[in-house]
């Protein structure tokens, strides 16, 4: 006996149930995409880690004072004050203010830093971004349009306080 093909029949006495309550429930057909971009997905992606690219964002208008830790990349486009020590990638968009200590692999300023970056892989100093402080990286790109006011020491092994890539001080 299947309920969706039989037809209504005058209700008995009591609470009368619409039709469609007897057809069973039928989840809507997939919709199928040429392009996989396109695809429809049913749960909601899980966010991605530091190593596969995600982020966190600090977005333009807010601010926010305290200190950031741990790992994963951060984006910065509003104001901070506090220290940043991750284990991941520091951007500061145009327009971003940061005053405080940043420790992280990649340290790109695009705005305005007032503090020191220690133990960077590598700086990058956008066109318009300011650094008020000290640099201490294994390698620093500076554009053009840039300001900077500190002490910056790159290329330097830390350990033995010789020039990375020669071998035995030579």
């Amino acid at each position: 006996m299947a309920l969706w093909n039989e037809k209504p029949t005058s209700a008995p006495a009591g609470p009368s149930v619409p039709a469609s309550a007897l057809a069973p429930e039928r989840s809507p057909p997939e919709r199928v995409a040429s392009d996989p971009g396109l695809a429809v997905s049913p749960r909601r992606p899980t966010p991605k880690t530091a190593v596969e690219g995600g982020e966190s964002v600090i977005a333009a208008n807010l601010s926010i004072e305290g200190k950031i830790e741990g790992s994963g990349n951060v984006r910065m486009a509003g104001r901070f004050k506090g220290d940043v020590r991750i284990d991941g990638n520091f951007t500061m968009d145009s327009g971003a203010h940061l005053t405080g200590q940043v420790l992280a692999g990649i340290v790109v300023v695009g705005g305005e830093l007032q503090g020191n970056i220690e133990s960077a892989k590598r700086v990058d100093v956008l066109e318009g971004g300011v650094i008020v402080g000290d640099v201490k990286a294994g390698s620093i790109t500076v554009a053009a349009g840039s300001r900077m006011r500190g002490h910056v020491e790159f290329g330097w092994d830390d350990e033995k306080g010789k020039v990375k890539g020669l071998v035995n001080g030579s």
